[in-house]
């Protein structure tokens, strides 16, 4: 005879796997909503290096034409679609279809991101061989950047791998009081455990991304750039995260759907650092 009849509890509310799920660039770059046409013009308008004259013999003014530049990001379509049978979400554990809605629109940030790190890998500037984070090597970005007239107006972002933000964590000039003014573990939002984590150092806005390509390897690709150097459109009166239920065939159903493109619109506004992660992951 048994002398006990254990009992397995579970869980109804589910826990999130561990996954990106928030776009974590779109704040980072110039967006345009595209209300209608796959493409987005984006222009780009300067001197063209121009430098002040003065008049000439016949006492005018020389003139000059402005340099106009427009790039073109072309937008496709992108969709995560899920689907689960009636007996499926009978039978299994949580909230099913709650899941499925969760994870198609993570699967659509992530693609935004994956865009956008597509595009800045077009750039053609780099600081060099792949290397590990240090002050010496951040100042390398940092200075082809001032080098190319690009403004530090507090719209510099970085977007680099874990590895490189533990380096930069070991260095006093990132981490210390004595050097800055807000400690990168400080947030002035009390929420900021349901965001995404972004530092403010040299000026530039540090993101830190699980998804950069070849994170944790000894050649991940890291990024510093202006705002105004890519250009992401989306058709944000496209975005569609509709659910459903197939009565005909007895299974529920969950789709994200988006249009979006990227384009680089200033090479020397950005800097890809190679860098070697490897020993910390």
């Amino acid at each position: 005879m048994a002398e006990s009849a254990f009992q397995v509890q579970y869980r109804q509310e589910f826990i999130a796997g561990f996954e990106q799920k928030q776009s974590l660039l779109r704040d980072a770059v110039t967006t345009e909503a595209v209300i209608k046409g796959n493409q987005a013009t984006f222009l780009v308008a300067d001197s063209g290096s121009a430098v002040a004259g003065t008049r000439g013999l016949t006492g005018l003014i020389p003139a000059r034409a402005d340099n106009l530049t427009q790039s073109t990001a072309t937008l496709a379509e992108w969709h995560d679609l899920v689907r689960k049978t009636n007996f499926n979400v009978f039978a299994s554990q949580g909230n099913q279809r709650a899941i499925m809605q969760s994870t198609t629109m993570g699967v659509i940030n992530r693609k935004i991101d994956s865009d956008i790190l597509t595009e800045l890998a077009t750039g053609t500037i780099t600081w060099g061989a792949a290397q590990t984070a240090s002050i010496a090597t951040v100042m390398i970005a940092k200075t082809k950047l001032g080098n190319a007239g690009v403004p530090w107006d507090s719209n510099l972002f970085a977007v680099i791998s874990p590895a490189f933000e533990g380096y930069l964590m070991q260095t006093k000039e990132f981490s210390a009081r004595e050097y800055i003014n807000k400690l990168p573990f400080e947030s002035a939002d009390p929420a900021w455990r349901d965001k995404p984590l972004m530092y403010f150092w040299l000026g530039v806005n540090w993101i830190v991304h699980p998804n950069v390509a070849g994170v944790g390897t000894s050649s991940e690709t890291c990024f510093m750039f202006h705002k105004s150097a890519i250009g992401h459109a989306i058709d944000t009166a496209g975005i569609e995260s509709p659910v459903g239920y197939d009565e005909e065939q007895a299974y529920s159903w969950a789709r994200c759907s988006v249009h979006m493109g990227s384009k680089l619109l200033q090479n020397t506004g950005v800097v890809e650092m190679t860098h070697n992660g490897s020993a910390l992951s």
